[in-house]
């Protein structure tokens, strides 16, 4: 079984050693700079816990300077084997990116057509314009999975990546109307990307990586060195220009996931790297239309169970434990397992949230048999 909580302090090792596995701007490789960003989450797990909303925190820049873009409210998940306790895998949660006055950049992506007469035909183009969206959208990120994991049979990694939603439709006053995911491209473990390379790194002339934690904290050099008019993309070499909306190998699992939950690609990419950012509506998302609250009942075996569910109970201390587990769902309460329970810090009469993810009672789907030739 795998228990998502909040991350904490003693997390900071192995988030430090899944950070060295790939690059992620949003999970720096810097001991100090990863517990800087767990205690910030730390205090909008225990603001949230107490009753507060979303509000912009301070935070220390001695802390995490250089990987702040605003002082949004930031969740951070990690996920435990509760065979072994280690912490396998982690996700990010941020209520709002960027807002009025601090703009979350994008390239628009669309065509453009060009027609001669005097020739009788005509090309098409692929430009890309700087996009300012100051509408403060939650961000869901930072999702990365211990290798040996991936492909497990109780599928750790689509429990991680729905934990998210999960907490959001628990707490729809925190997070924003529309959700945005921002899909990594194909990027080296250096943080050397294609699209920097022939695009970006004209108009702002460093490496990739440096510019992506300039954009952490401060993303206003974007507006004022990237051209306000049309990029005409299709000047690119083939082998970039192909890549333009596409994630990366190891960011297509996730990408497919969040599209089956309701997400899609409206042609906007990232400036920098040109990976898709996908977005949806937070009230159209089907895990937050699933999730309920519902008072915990006494522990039942798993035979009782009526379902597959999501359930977690957050503690007034911060504490937030979550388990994809056997439920036994009615009109008036919630039941599962002792072992749950006990995972969950829990006891009967206290308010879980529910997400179902499959009803035990329904119909399974048929598979249909080949006609013989």
């Amino acid at each position: 079984m795998f228990l998502i909580r909040q991350a904490k302090a003693e997390d900071v090792g192995t988030l430090l050693q899944l950070a060295r596995m790939v690059y992620f701007i949003s999970l720096p490789p810097d001991e100090r700079l990863l517990a800087g960003k767990i205690q910030h989450s730390r205090d909008c797990f225990l603001r949230v816990a107490s009753g507060g909303t979303a509000e912009t925190q301070p935070i220390p820049p001695d802390v995490i300077a250089g990987y702040t873009a605003d002082d949004s409210d930031l969740f951070m998940f990690v996920i435990e084997d509760t065979t072994t306790g280690g912490v396998i895998g982690t996700a990010q949660l941020k209520a709002h990116m960027g807002g009025p006055g601090n703009p979350n950049y994008s390239f628009k992506v669309t065509q453009r057509d060009f027609k001669s007469k005097s020739l009788g035909f005509g090309t098409t183009h692929l430009v890309g314009r700087l996009f300012k969206d100051e509408s403060s959208p939650t961000e869901v990120g930072g999702l990365l999975l211990q290798p040996a994991f991936r492909g497990h049979r109780d599928r750790p990694g689509r429990f991680l990546s729905f934990s998210r939603f999960h907490f959001i439709a628990m707490h729809r006053d925190v997070f924003a109307e529309r959700v945005i995911a921002e899909m990594a491209p194909d990027t080296t473990s250096g943080g050397d990307n294609l699209f920097w390379d022939h695009v970006g790194r004209k108009f702002i002339p460093v490496k990739y990586s440096e510019a992506d934690r300039f954009c952490q904290h401060n993303r206003q050099f974007i507006e004022e060195l990237f051209p306000p008019d049309d990029i005409y993309l299709t000047l690119l070499p083939l082998e970039v220009l192909n890549r333009v909306g596409q994630a990366g190998p190891d960011t297509i699992p996730a990408k497919r996931l969040l599209e089956r939950l309701g997400f899609r690609y409206n042609n906007f990419v990232d400036p920098f790297d040109g990976g898709p950012h996908i977005e949806a509506e937070t009230g159209e998302i089907t895990l937050v239309k699933a999730t309920v609250r519902k008072p915990l009942g006494s522990a039942i075996e798993s035979s009782r169970a009526t379902h597959r569910a999501m359930i977690s109970v957050f503690h007034k201390d911060g504490e937030f434990r979550l388990l994809d587990t056997d439920v036994a769902i009615t009109d008036a309460k919630v039941r599962t397992t002792a072992k749950a329970m006990e995972l969950l810090l829990a006891k009967p009469g206290m308010i879980a949230g529910v997400t179902p993810i499959e009803d035990y009672s329904a119909p399974k789907p048929r598979k249909s048999r080949a006609k013989k030739g």
